[in-house]
């Protein structure tokens, strides 16, 4: 195990960029994203930028992922200017993405093939966090590969959690934390739009009930940006898209269908998503899911309209949904 190993971070995006600076206050780290910005920031915080994925890795011990979904761990990774063309035998790849088991030990396999190790260490916490170190972090992973990865996860998490020993161990524990994430985000939606039918404001609502008994993380986290949402023209910074869970309640409910397990909420929450990204929310921070149910014009929640499907000719351009490739998470 190296001490202080050269890190490669691959995607400076709403979680990636602050766990690379502050990873950069400890080790050598060198960075790609394909945003000029986000780079100059990881320069400004001790970091070095690279012009590919493979330059950032070429002399990497550890190389560690945040990107937004499996089409860019691909390509981060295995395209034509991947990662995975310059590293070293022996090397270490940390996934931090989440991309569900299959993928994860699909991924490990190729990379398996030229000699580098892989540990799945999905992430949890937010964005705040991941600049302070203090994000959950769950890893499946053979010994030797946890063991050289060792010093890049302990500054990046709080709380490190061993689920087993394969890639994929990681990504299951996960996906549950994100079915519990999803279906409380959703449930605060409700609970607020509900308070708005009633004629309640929706700013006492959350102030009084996030700490009670039926307050929760993402209740009091998402809930003020949902009253943002009403209070201000503008939609609130966005510091998780709508369409990660969209992605990840795919990832919950397709494990779930293939352990014969139900999911009744969860599949419910993922219909909400859907309805939001419909609507053009992909973009928007998650809190703005609230929107279709409580809709910010008292018109549209008496006359709603349903979006048409997007092979349908008179789709409106507002309705379909924006670019995916992204800034990486």
């Amino acid at each position: 195990m190296h001490p202080r190993p050269h890190t490669a971070v691959i995607g400076l995006g709403a979680m990636g960029l602050p766990m690379a600076t502050h990873l950069a206050a400890h080790l050598p780290v060198t960075a790609y994203d394909i945003s000029e910005p986000r780079l100059a920031q990881l320069t400004a915080a001790g970091g070095t930028p690279a012009p590919t994925p493979a330059d950032a890795a070429r002399d990497a011990h550890v190389v560690l992922l945040a990107v937004r979904d499996q089409q860019q761990v691909d390509t981060a990774l295995f395209g034509e200017h991947g990662a995975a063309r310059t590293l070293r035998p022996g090397a270490t790849v940390v996934l931090t993405s989440t991309v569900g088991p299959d993928h994860a030990r699909t991924t490990a396999a190729r990379l398996a093939e030229n000699g580098i190790l892989t540990v799945d260490a999905p992430v949890s916490g937010g964005p705040v966090r991941a600049g302070n170190g203090d994000l959950l972090i769950v890893v499946g992973a053979e010994d030797k590969a946890l063991d050289l990865a060792r010093p890049v996860l302990d500054l990046l998490a709080s709380t490190l959690t061993v689920v087993g020993p394969r890639p994929g161990d990681g990504q299951a524990l996960k996906a549950i934390n994100q079915l519990l994430a999803g279906v409380h985000i959703a449930a605060a939606a409700e609970a607020i739009a509900l308070a708005r039918g009633l004629g309640l404001d929706p700013e006492t609502v959350v102030e009084s009930l996030r700490h009670g008994a039926a307050g929760s993380f993402m209740f009091a986290d998402r809930g003020p940006r949902m009253v943002e949402t009403y209070e201000n023209d503008a939609a609130p910074e966005v510091k998780s898209r709508l369409d990660i869970f969209v992605k990840d309640m795919g990832i919950v409910t397709g494990i779930a269908r293939d352990a014969h397990v139900p999911v009744p909420l969860a599949s419910a929450a993922q219909q909400l998503y859907l309805l939001g990204e419909r609507a053009g929310l992909a973009a928007h921070d998650d809190s703005s899911v609230v929107t279709v149910l409580s809709p910010k014009d008292p018109k549209d929640a008496k006359n709603p309209k349903l979006p048409q499907s997007p092979e349908s000719p008179k789709s409106p351009k507002s309705l379909v949904s924006p670019d995916r490739k992204g800034e990486g998470r």
